[in-house]
């Protein structure tokens, strides 16, 4: 069983891998020998994250990446493909959040947009440079390629004040589906990870907040908010050859917040 889950010669890009959830996945996706690619903005922070992947052992790599500019994930992905000479799978958790801090009723088209413009066609973008890599591998013989999306439990539950950021996330889920259909073809598959509340920068400042966490710590029946690292083994899984019949679908890695 060991072998299904060796990632030797596989290469993936992890955008938005520098920290949180997709640090958690580069982490684990590293420790089974695949060669990993992490994107982000802050070129700082991607440097901190290539020392702590660089102890896994497998090959690693950054680039400076804005997703919500087509333009940079075409050359980011050009980079990738200059170093390592194929991209087995993309991993498309960058993102941003929805913060709730306006109603609905004051929300302006502007940051309407910059939510879509990162969460949703940034996605569009990475997945697009990399099925067209994969669909062209598989007319050579070589068909693989595993498409994933960061999306998020907001995608399923009401969110007061966070319409923008869960309309960015369920699109992600109705994509997925789309895309395991039109892919499969060339040996690709395509999914969405849900997480619930987890611990990382993005939700450092409602980590903090005391009414936030005596409100929903006791509604996950873990009794634990989720940890970047909580994300290593479905990251390896749907890169892995045991995820190949499993396509189309939405993973919740919530320690059951949506079921309780």
């Amino acid at each position: 069983m060991a072998g299904l889950f060796d990632l030797t010669g596989r290469v993936a890009v992890v955008t938005g891998g520098n920290g949180g959830i997709g640090l958690g996945m580069a982490e684990a996706l590293a420790g089974a020998g695949c060669a990993v690619s992490i994107w982000g903005r802050d070129a700082e922070k991607n440097r901190r994250a290539l020392e702590r992947l660089a102890l896994a052992g497998a090959p690693v790599a950054a680039e400076t990446c804005d997703v919500a500019d087509p333009d940079a994930v075409r050359r980011a992905f050009d980079a990738t493909l200059a170093r390592f000479g194929r991209v087995d799978g993309m991993f498309a958790n960058a993102g941003v959040a929805g913060g709730g801090r306006r109603s609905f009723l004051e929300r302006d088209a502007a940051e309407w947009r910059q939510t879509f413009a990162v969460n949703l066609d940034g996605v569009v973008a990475s997945f697009q440079v990399a099925a067209r890599h994969m669909a062209e591998r598989a007319g050579a013989g070589d068909a693989f390629g595993r498409l994933v999306a960061t999306s998020s439990v907001a995608s399923l539950l009401g969110a007061a004040r966070n319409e923008h950021y869960g309309a960015t996330k369920g699109a992600l889920n109705a994509m997925v589906r789309a895309l395991a259909v039109e892919l499969a073809r060339y040996g690709v598959t395509a999914n969405a990870i849900l997480p619930g509340w987890i611990e990382s920068d993005m939700t450092a400042g409602l980590m903090a907040n005391e009414k936030f966490v005596s409100f929903n710590l006791p509604r996950i029946p873990a009794r634990r908010f989720g940890r970047p690292e909580d994300f290593g083994g479905i990251a390896v899984y749907l890169m892995s050859g045991a995820s190949s019949y499993q396509t189309g679908q939405v993973v919740v890695i919530d320690g059951g917040y949506t079921v309780a």
